[in-house]
């Protein structure tokens, strides 16, 4: 990170303090966020939250029989 330098005014330490977490905590979020984008996915696919999500029954032979199985997952 670069030298940060006050160039008008005289702040207290409690208000460069808080300057500085401000700006730590932006680039660790961005730092953060661009590490995430790097990756393809989660590393395993059983961890991937989208395959939690529940399918409607389809209709169809044995449709009344299926309906219940996604209570049972």
């Amino acid at each position: 990170m670069a030298p940060i330098q006050v160039l008008h005014g005289q702040p207290t330490p409690e208000e460069l303090a808080t300057v500085l977490a401000v700006v730590s905590a932006r680039a660790a979020a961005a730092e953060a966020a661009a590490a995430a984008s790097r990756s393809d996915g989660p590393a395993n696919p059983w961890d991937d939250q989208a395959r939690r999500l529940r399918l409607t029954p389809m209709a169809g032979p044995n449709a009344w029989r299926t309906a219940g199985w996604a209570a049972w997952r």
